[in-house]
Formats: structure tokens, C-alpha cells, sequence
């Protein structure tokens, strides 16, 4: 693996999305909070306290930022269904990983979030209609409307991109 930041490569939008490739996506949702439980089964608080790659995060940092990347995500998915095109607030995701309750709080804690919110979540992705995912929300900062198809394999690829993350670090580190 050359670049250890994107162990599975960076998203890349397609053109047409089907119903086909958001089926797959909406089961990579559903899947991904056991895959990263799974991901960190075992290890000790030292482990979780390892960052990934030099100068990247630490394991402990990417479970928590899991949920905090997909509840926003959820809000988003909700604000572009019951609204037109809103303009979504972007976070600070490097002063998150930073904040208390990430350096304080056990990761089964962020564990158990996420496999609520992907619960629930996913009822709602599998209900959605072509049209609702055609809907989208304008991102301040990529100065562009995403649309809730493109949203979506985004947020796929994000959770198994954290997973690989955690499982190359192991792999590396014989773990």
C-alpha cells in the first residue's frame, strides 16, 4: 500500500448511479458498524491510543469520528428530504477528534451509537425513493449541491475506508 491515508483509495463519483449501486452502498451502511466493531475487538487501550499512520489519527480517534461524520451525514440525508436544497453546516472534523468526550469516553460507547444510527438510517435509505436521492444539499465549502445518490456512496466508502484504516494498522502491526 503506498499511501496509508486511503488503504482502499480515494471516492470517486461515477457517472449514472443505479438502483443497483445504491442497494450495495445502503448494505455497505448497514454493515459498517460491525465491521468497525470488529476492527477493534481485542485491542488495548495502548492499541486504541496508536495513530493509524505517522501524523494521522489514532484508533481511538477514528471510532469516534465514525459517528460524528454519520450523524451529520443522517442530518443531512433528513434536511435535503424535508427541505429544497439546503445549505448543510460543515464541521471541523480535526478539532472533533480533539474535543473531551473523544479523548474520555470508551470507544463501545461511539460502537453502540453507530449501530443505532445506522438502524436507523438505513430504514430510511431503503424507503427512499429515485427521486429523494436525486434530491440534494448545497456544501459551503465544496461550493457545490451534492446529491443524496452521490452522498450516499460517499458515506459507504467513508466507514469501510475507517475500517481499513484500523485492520491495515493491525496487519502492519501484527495485531
Amino acid at each position: 500500500m503506498s499511501d496509508l491515508r486511503y488503504p482502499i483509495g480515494k471516492f470517486e463519483p461515477t457517472g449514472a448511479i443505479t438502483a443497483t449501486q445504491r442497494g450495495a452502498w445502503i448494505d455497505d451502511i448497514a454493515r459498517a458498524p460491525a465491521a468497525l466493531k470488529n476492527a477493534v475487538v481485542g485491542l488495548a487501550s495502548s492499541q486504541l491510543d496508536t495513530p493509524y499512520r505517522p501524523g494521522g489519527w489514532t484508533v481511538r480517534q477514528l471510532v469516534h469520528h465514525v459517528p460524528d461524520s454519520h450523524l451529520n451525514a443522517y442530518a443531512r440525508f433528513k434536511l435535503a428530504l424535508a427541505e429544497t436544497d439546503p445549505i448543510i453546516k460543515p464541521y471541523d472534523q480535526d478539532t472533533w477528534v480533539t474535543l473531551p468526550d473523544t479523548r474520555d469516553t470508551p470507544v463501545d460507547v461511539s460502537l453502540t451509537l453507530l449501530d443505532a444510527l445506522h438502524a436507523r438510517w438505513v430504514v430510511l435509505l431503503r424507503a427512499m425513493t429515485e427521486a429523494d436521492f436525486r434530491r440534494g444539499y448545497h456544501h459551503p465549502e465544496q461550493r457545490r449541491r451534492i446529491p443524496l445518490d452521490e452522498a450516499l456512496g460517499t458515506y459507504a466508502w467513508h466507514g469501510r475506508h475507517h475500517v481499513a484504516h484500523i485492520t491495515s494498522l493491525r496487519q502492519r502491526s501484527g495485531w
